[in-house]
């Protein structure tokens, strides 16, 4: 917005006020933002909303009558455009467990490809597992005795787990899919000081396809939208950019626009324009896609604390991160400002371990475990209601947290090796 649509709009909002008898509030309005013009009483705000508004329904009714019942998920949160939505999304305490699946070590990474058909989880035994979402669906729904009649062929073929890859050498920190479902790739990273990627379109694979060597353990990872180029963060503050085809490693030319200390999260935004790191040096920051410049660094953005995760909301303008304060907080990178912050979690104890923060698929709630109650804490994303805790049944710290990008779907993995998959089922089920 600029300067003279800022003060247009100051304006309206001022002769409104007079005009509806705000003398007090208008005169305090007037002196703080000095508009270029008095303003007398006018009600041509409220004429305007209401045209506005006219105008929005009709699009809405249009819309939906030319998608029928295939309605296509939003463009998710927009405080632009509306602070107040009505969610069609369930909240968090709505979800049930519907399969569990075990490591032999703590689970520490998970990740839902594009699609949300299938999930890849990583572990501190060194192993990496890829589920099918739709089998464990059919599981959850069968119960154990159809599971009792089936042969040994049926289970194998309806088993949850379709693949289950070896190649690391010490604990898996990170996993990504290609954002192309169908080229069945996922790439994965670990403390052994390796990338490596798996290409699962084989059902006997159990080896990498190629593997990256590394000077630092990998913690973090992420394809660029079109899934030509790497995003890597390491225990070593340089980031890195690689590019899938040719395993060439970029940096930033200027050692002034890395972080302090390790990183902890690197996401993409998804118009790749931007993408975004979080760091143990308690700020996270803002670099171009394309040059691969810092171009905004959030100092102390959690009080000096480490920011544990930063991600993209679905338009690419805010940003959701988490800090060890144990506080949820939304940014606008127009505005560089902390729009608003989810609070309540961590009354019973700060976090000691990195916990993640996450949209749900629609982006009307905010999600995020609490790591002494092992429960989820949700907050409606546009005025940070909370809404009612879920138990996460688990027995330890939960290290990951994933939420579907289609789907009223998450996985929540845990040191007490278990993977447990969420789901709210639709109310015809």
């Amino acid at each position: 917005m600029s300067l003279r649509e800022r003060d247009v709009l100051y304006r309206l909002i001022i002769s409104q006020l007079f005009h509806d008898g705000y003398q007090a509030i208008a005169i305090n309005l007037m002196n703080e933002v000095t508009p270029s013009v008095s303003c007398g009483p006018s009600a041509r705000l409220l004429k305007l909303v209401k045209l506005g508004l006219s105008i929005a329904d009709d699009e809405q009714d249009r819309s939906v009558a030319l998608e029928g019942d295939n309605i296509a998920p939003g463009t998710g949160i927009d405080l632009e455009i509306e602070s107040e939505s009505s969610t069609m999304a369930p909240e968090a305490a709505l979800y049930e467990t519907c399969y569990v699946t075990a490591h032999k070590a703590a689970c520490r990474a998970a990740a839902f490809n594009s699609t949300g058909q299938l999930i890849a989880t990583g572990s501190h035994d060194s192993s990496i597992k890829i589920l099918d979402v739709e089998r464990m669906l059919a599981k959850g729904n069968s119960g154990p005795e159809h599971s009792a009649q089936e042969t040994p062929q049926q289970q194998m073929e309806a088993h949850p787990v379709i693949r289950t890859l070896y190649d690391h050498t010490a604990e898996v920190t990170c996993v990504d899919f290609h954002p192309d479902a169908s080229q069945q790739i996922l790439v994965s990273g670990s403390k052994d000081y390796t990338i490596k990627f798996f290409d699962f379109s084989n059902p006997s694979v159990k080896k990498a396809q190629r593997s990256i060597p590394e000077a630092s353990p990998i913690k973090t990872l992420h394809f660029h939208p079109s899934g030509n180029y790497l995003l890597v963060g390491t225990h070593h503050k340089t980031l890195r950019i690689y590019s899938v085809n040719t395993c060439q490693c970029f940096v930033s030319a200027v050692p002034e626009d890395q972080h302090n200390g390790a990183v902890t999260m690197a996401r993409w935004a998804p118009n790749a324009n931007y993408f975004v790191t979080s760091s143990v040096d308690g700020s996270f920051k803002i670099w171009d896609g394309v040059s691969g410049r810092c171009v905004s660094t959030f100092e102390a953005a959690h009080d000096g604390l480490p920011v544990c995760s930063a991600v993209f909301s679905r338009n690419s303008k805010y940003v959701l991160t988490s800090g060890k304060d144990s506080v949820v907080k939304l940014w606008e990178l127009s505005t560089s400002r902390c729009l608003i912050s989810y609070t309540g979690a961590g009354t019973l104890g700060l976090h000691t371990h990195r916990s993640n923060a996450v949209f749900n698929h629609t982006e009307d709630y905010v999600l995020f475990p609490d790591e002494v109650t092992k429960s989820l804490c949700c907050w409606d994303s546009r005025n940070a209601d909370r809404q009612r805790l879920l138990p996460l049944s688990h027995n330890g710290p939960i290290r990951c947290f994933v939420h579907s990008p289609t789907t009223a779907a998450f996985l929540s993995c845990s040191d007490d090796n278990r993977a447990r998959f969420w789901y709210k089922r639709p109310i015809s089920d």
